[in-house]
């Protein structure tokens, strides 16, 4: 039986363009066609199985015949299995014994896709993934150019550019986030931390209405080769391979404020979609304020034609009607199981925030960003804080109470975590740790005054 490949996966099969490693399980990641990667040669990936139904695959490419080793090590009271496949037929190879590590090699492999799927059949925890194999010589990403020539842009498309017209050729090395909060926009953000990733790259800017008021502004606190602001307002565009060349040219996409269900609906499932992914998973920086922010994390905050979501309404309606999601528009490993908010102090969305975080459940978490203030996050989970307020995790631990969560009635919880994070704290969105200590949260929607603390910021 032939397998069908998502299309993030087809664009990295057939490019020659440089990547980063997967480091970092992201769900949801069940099917072969919602597949991780790409893996790595001796790059291990900490993933885990968190119920009896979780199936994850991670695909990778083989640049020539040989070996492929596979190993993979896990806790003392789980028992785990992995299958070996090529891109079409049955599993190749497998590992489905008691031992730890569950190890095994193919010998002399075509080159070619390769998928893994790794299934429980004892237990759940987490796991440690490797594969050996000829391919990328551990994942050192080579320079992204060689795009080709500029499409021509179509008639109906409002485009703004400062810079040079040809792509710069620059090696990358690990991804990034750059999460902001809207209202001013961070200068430090773009200096301090986009700057020298991105090392004089090209800059694409995305939105759906606007000008191209960030291309000089931009221009000058990276000193990127260029700055491409494109007015991307329905999916005929988002599909153009003009859009989609300036975007996989850039090594960072930023994401404006303005409308995220605008965003969702015109972009995702496109070559926007497509491309935004691409430069994320060749080493650039994927980054957003606003509506640009809420569309980075796996659940996307979408409330698509109704009004926006208000702390004091929310909690007295565990499903009151401007709560909507989205989900999987992009994939970034940290902020898998997370949500994004924004505008956060400012317009006291710590109710709502609440409320979105007893929707996503115990694994759950919500990153609010205030205004004039960002989140720049490294594909290791590490974060740094910059501008004038703060940063808002909130998330749940074994404390954690959901006593009421029914459609119809107030939302009442106890104890849910809340890190307050400021320029210089630390939080790791990969294991959750921080140099925060965390304060407690309740939330009871049956009264006016439904903090406790009274005060929750």
């Amino acid at each position: 039986m032939k397998r069908y490949m998502h299309l993030g996966a087809l664009v990295l099969l057939f490019s020659s363009h440089a990547h980063a490693c997967l480091t970092q399980e992201a769900e949801n990641n069940n099917t072969e066609s919602t597949a991780n990667g790409p893996l790595c040669s001796g790059v291990t990936v900490q993933a885990s199985i968190s119920s009896r139904n979780d199936v994850d695959w991670y695909y990778f490419d083989t640049s020539s015949s040989g070996d492929i080793t596979v190993s993979l090590s896990h806790g003392s009271n789980a028992d785990f299995d992995w299958f070996l496949y090529r891109d079409s037929g049955s599993y190749i190879l497998s590992g489905q014994s008691a031992s730890n590590p569950e190890t095994g090699t193919y010998k002399a492999a075509a080159a070619g896709r390769h998928y893994i799927k790794v299934t429980r059949y004892a237990g759940t925890g987490n796991y440690q993934l490797q594969v050996q194999f000829n391919g990328d010589g551990g994942g050192s990403p080579a320079p992204a150019c060689n795009y080709g020539p500029r499409p021509s842009k179509p008639g109906s498309l409002t485009a703004y550019r400062v810079g040079s017209l040809t792509d710069t050729c620059v090696s990358l090395s690990e991804p990034a986030a750059l999460l902001m909060g809207g209202g001013t926009d961070v200068d430090d953000a773009f200096s301090l931390r986009v700057a020298p990733h991105i090392q004089g790259g090209n800059i694409v800017v995305l939105r759906t209405t606007g000008t191209g008021a960030y291309n000089t502004y931009l221009q000058g606190l990276t000193n990127a080769a260029s700055v491409e602001t494109l007015i991307v307002d329905n999916r005929t565009k988002a599909n153009s391979d003009y859009v989609d060349w300036v975007i996989r040219t850039a090594e960072f996409v930023w994401i404006a404020g303005g409308d995220q269900s605008g965003y969702i609906s015109n972009w995702q499932g496109t070559k926007v979609d497509a491309a935004i992914q691409y430069v994320y998973n060749k080493g650039g920086v994927v980054g957003g304020t606003s509506a640009g922010n809420h569309v980075l994390s796996q659940t996307v905050y979408n409330p698509d034609g109704v009004q926006g979501a208000v702390s004091a309404e929310v909690v007295t309606d565990f499903c009151h009607n401007t709560i909507k999601f989205s989900n999987n528009f992009l994939q970034i490993p940290m902020l898998a199981n997370t949500l994004n908010d924004t505008h956060f102090a400012q317009r006291d969305r710590m109710g709502r925030s609440a409320v979105f975080q007893a929707h996503l459940g115990s694994s759950g978490r919500v990153i609010g960003v205030s205004e004039r203030t960002s989140l720049f996050v490294q594909a290791n989970g590490q974060t740094t804080v910059d501008g004038q307020h703060e940063v808002y995790v909130l998330r749940a631990d074994s404390q954690t109470q959901y006593q009421q969560r029914q459609c119809g009635q107030p939302v009442i919880l106890h104890d849910l975590l809340r890190y307050r994070l400021q320029p210089g704290d630390s939080y790791n969105l990969l294991n959750n740790s921080s140099s925060v200590t965390p304060t407690r949260l309740g939330i009871n929607g049956n009264f006016s005054s439904f903090y406790t603390p009274t005060n929750p910021y």
